[in-house]
């Protein structure tokens, strides 16, 4: 990595200076203070066997650029067992506030669990100290966040208007006539990076997003080596609050998600691109700004070399789409020995630096359809991702192409994706390009990346390659 010609400071990040962030919209209060009311608009009254100790929020960042509010987490102070009684959605009402206006969640079912956790089992219900009374995400006011998270404290409240009995009578949990409001906001894998910025050698600051890897916060010491996933929102997540990277899409969070790290084990790293808006890119949101791409360019150097002796440097990886595909395009071509592979979605480029960037291994995807940066035109008279796919034929790199509608079933999606996987392998080519046909991109067509993220098949083949 190249040298640093002027000091540089890197903030929050392990082995740095300062402890990390608070990633929770809302600081829960502890349990163990949990305080007594007596109003309707209150916490129910902590004594009795239903007495409420706290209520949280809980949110999922989705495939579609939603944030969502999907779950309440009712935490009691006696353990509940059920007796095999299924909990009616109608025993509970939530009202949420947001954005000036109150109006009731829908309540799609209530179980018991042994933590303040959505259980995605067809049957869930573990006895335990936590009711979960799980949310329908296409209620209008499910939003966390629009561009900027919206404050969700205390903006929900919680009600059980029916008793839950047994089929002999006897009381399980009783309705009350207080209603409990949230007192935090939990939101899984995202509650995992801390808050971090960084200031180049120029004195330009780039707030981001960290996820380091279990083994490495267990054991700070520990001389493994992970892989860097380095990811480019879209132009929508430019702002100054360092969560729109992690909420808009589900680009990081795949990444840092339990199921992926025992898989995958990496670090995660998600800058954000901060205001005012325009900067000097063509469409002011991109990162291909002089000032952005440079001290993107530091933070990585940085990064990589402050942590030496767990970042594989063999496997570093550039994933990101929309303006984040045409970020990856252009750094790649500017550092063409830095990636070890690059997943670039629904982006734009410059074809005469394709020719540079035809060693590199990369999987690209694109909606045929998609009216804001077009598959073949692009943005701003730079061309879209099948100009550029041939632009990297032409300079000798053999790419590999399938088609396939954009909103099949998971399994199907990945079988197309294993499929063209293997017609590459036979063919000894390392860029993979999937188009999806027209009208088969759910939500707009532009949002090509919905299903990229949650494909096992793109993930695992990132993993396998090393530069």
């Amino acid at each position: 990595m190249k040298g640093l010609t002027r000091r540089t400071a890197l903030i929050g990040a392990a082995g740095a200076v300062t402890a990390p962030a608070a990633v929770s919209m809302a600081t829960p209060a502890s349990a163990d203070t949990a305080t007594t009311t007596a109003s309707a608009e209150g916490r129910q009254a902590v004594s009795g066997p239903n007495a409420v100790l706290r209520t949280d929020l809980v949110t999922r960042v989705t495939p579609r650029n939603n944030w969502l509010v999907t779950a309440v987490a009712i935490q009691y102070a006696h353990r509940i067992d059920l007796r095999g009684v299924e909990i009616p959605a109608s025993a509970f009402q939530v009202m949420a506030t947001v954005g000036g206006r109150t109006a009731a969640r829908t309540v799609t079912r209530a179980y018991t669990n042994t933590a303040a956790a959505v259980d995605d089992r067809t049957h869930p219900g573990r006895p335990g100290t936590h009711l979960i009374v799980e949310l329908d995400p296409d209620d209008p006011n499910a939003r966390a966040a629009g561009t900027d998270p919206l404050p969700l404290d205390r903006a929900y409240s919680v009600r059980q208007v029916a008793d839950v009995r047994t089929p002999g009578g006897e009381p399980v949990l009783e309705a009350g006539a207080f209603a409990s409001r949230n007192d935090g906001v939990i939101s899984p894998v995202v509650d995992d990076f801390i808050a971090c910025s960084f200031t180049d050698s120029t004195g330009f600051e780039l707030d981001f997003r960290l996820y380091r890897p279990e083994g490495f916060t267990q054991h700070p010491q520990t001389r493994t080596r992970y892989p860097l996933v380095v990811t480019l929102h879209g132009g929508g997540e430019v702002a100054d609050n360092n969560m729109t990277q992690l909420t808009g899409n589900r680009v990081a969070v795949t990444f840092a998600k339990p199921e992926r790290q025992r898989r995958d084990p990496a670090f995660v790293l998600a800058p954000q691109i901060p205001l005012p808006r325009p900067m000097d890119g063509p469409d002011g949101t991109d990162w291909t700004d002089a000032e952005v791409q440079a001290a993107l360019s530091e933070l990585v150097d940085t990064f990589v070399s402050e942590h030496s002796r767990n970042v594989d440097k063999a496997r570093l990886y550039l994933v990101g789409l929309s303006s984040g595909g045409r970020g990856i395009y252009s750094l790649l071509a500017k550092r063409p020995d830095v990636f070890a592979a690059a997943l670039p979605t629904a982006g734009w480029g410059d074809q005469a630096t394709m020719e540079k960037i035809t060693h590199i291994p990369m999987w690209a995807d694109h909606s045929i359809d998609d009216p804001v940066v077009p598959y073949r035109e692009g943005r701003f008279g730079k061309p879209g991702t099948w100009t550029l796919m041939n632009a990297l034929e032409a300079a000798g790199a053999h790419v590999s192409r399938g088609e396939w509608a954009n909103d099949l079933p998971k399994a199907q999606f990945e079988a197309r994706s294993r499929a063209l996987l293997r017609q590459a392998r036979a063919a000894d080519s390392h860029v993979l390009f999937t188009s999806y046909t027209a009208g088969t991109t759910p939500v707009n067509p532009h949002f090509a990346w919905a299903q990229t993220y949650e494909n096992d098949v793109v993930i695992d083949w990132l993993f396998d390659q090393s530069r």
